[in-house]
C-alpha cells in the first residue's frame, strides 16, 4: 500500500538509528528517549507462520531494541497479522490501538483561505504550551523533548510544512503538519486547542492543507479508529483505505 510505504520512509528519513527486527525494523533516537513515535518497532510482513512464536519474538526484539526506554511500543502495519497478534500482546500486559488509513476522495475545496507557515523558532513555544496543557504534572525536562522532536520530521520527506490558524485574540488556535514525497501528501499532527474546539478552526486548517496538497497523486491521513476525528475526517471527503494496529506497554 503506498500509504504504508510513505509511513516507512518518513520513519526512516528521520530517525538517527535503525535496527532490523523480525518482520520489519525498529527507529530509534536517543535525543528524545520518551518519544514512543521516535522509538518503536515497525512490522510488515509476519517473522514466523506461527502468531505465538512470532509474538514472542517480536517482545523480546523490543526488550532489546527499547531496553533503556521507559516504554515498548511495536506497530503491526498488516490488518491481518495485528488482529492475529492481539491475544498474545494482550497478555504480555501491552495496550491495543487500531489506527484507520484514510485517502482523500473529496472534491478538491476551491478557493480557500491559506494556513500560515509556522517556522520552528514560532511552532516550538506553541507546542510546549499545548503539551504542558496536556501533561500539567510532566517535568519541564519532557515537555521540551515533546516539543523539539519536531525538529526530526524535517527529515522525512522532500517538503515538510507546519501550518496554522490563528484566533482573534492571535494565538495558534489549531495546527497540522504537511508532508508530500514523491506525488504523496500526508496530513499528520491535526491539533486544536481545547479553548478554540469547535469554533470551525480546524476546518478551516484542513480545508488549506487540502488546498495546497491538491496536486498530489495521494493525499491521506491516520485516524484512531475509536476516537471522533475519524468522523470529521469522513465529512471532510476521507475514506477509509486500511487498518494498523499498535501495541504499547509503559
Amino acid at each position: 500500500m503506498r500509504a504504508l510505504d510513505f509511513l516507512h520512509a518518513f520513519a526512516r528519513r528521520r530517525a538517527p538509528r535503525e535496527v532490523p527486527v523480525p518482520g520489519g525494523f525498529a527507529v530509534l533516537d536517543d535525543r528524545f528517549p520518551g518519544s514512543y513515535d521516535d522509538n518503536k518497532l515497525i512490522v510488515r510482513t509476519a517473522p514466523d507462520d506461527d502468531p505465538a512464536a512470532a509474538v514472542a519474538r517480536l517482545l523480546a526484539a523490543a526488550d532489546e531494541a527499547l531496553g533503556s526506554h521507559g516504554h515498548r511500543l511495536v506497530c503491526v502495519d498488516d490488518d491481518r497479522l495485528g488482529t492475529a497478534y492481539a491475544p498474545a500482546f494482550a497478555a504480555a500486559g501491552y495496550e491495543h490501538e487500531t489506527n484507520l488509513l484514510m485517502a482523500f476522495r473529496g472534491p478538491v475545496p476551491r478557493d480557500p483561505a491559506p494556513a500560515e507557515r509556522l517556522e520552528l523558532p514560532e511552532l516550538i513555544p506553541v507546542l510546549r504550551r499545548d503539551w504542558r496543557r496536556t501533561l500539567p504534572q510532566a517535568p519541564d525536562a519532557v515537555i521540551d523533548g515533546l516539543a523539539r522532536r519536531v525538529e526530526s520530521r524535517l527529515r522525512g520527506a522532500g517538503s515538510v510544512g507546519f501550518h496554522g490558524v490563528r484566533a482573534p485574540d492571535g494565538e495558534i488556535a489549531a495546527r497540522a503538519d504537511l508532508y508530500a514525497h514523491d506525488g504523496v501528501a500526508q496530513i499528520e499532527s491535526v491539533f486544536t486547542g481545547e479553548p478554540y474546539r469547535g469554533k470551525g478552526y480546524a476546518r478551516a486548517l484542513m480545508t488549506a492543507l487540502l488546498g495546497e496538497a491538491a496536486g498530489a497523486e495521494l493525499i491521506f491521513l491516520v485516524a484512531d479508529a475509536d476516537d471522533w476525528p475519524r468522523h470529521f475526517y469522513s465529512r471532510l471527503g476521507f475514506e477509509q483505505l486500511g487498518r494498523t494496529h499498535a501495541f504499547l506497554r509503559t
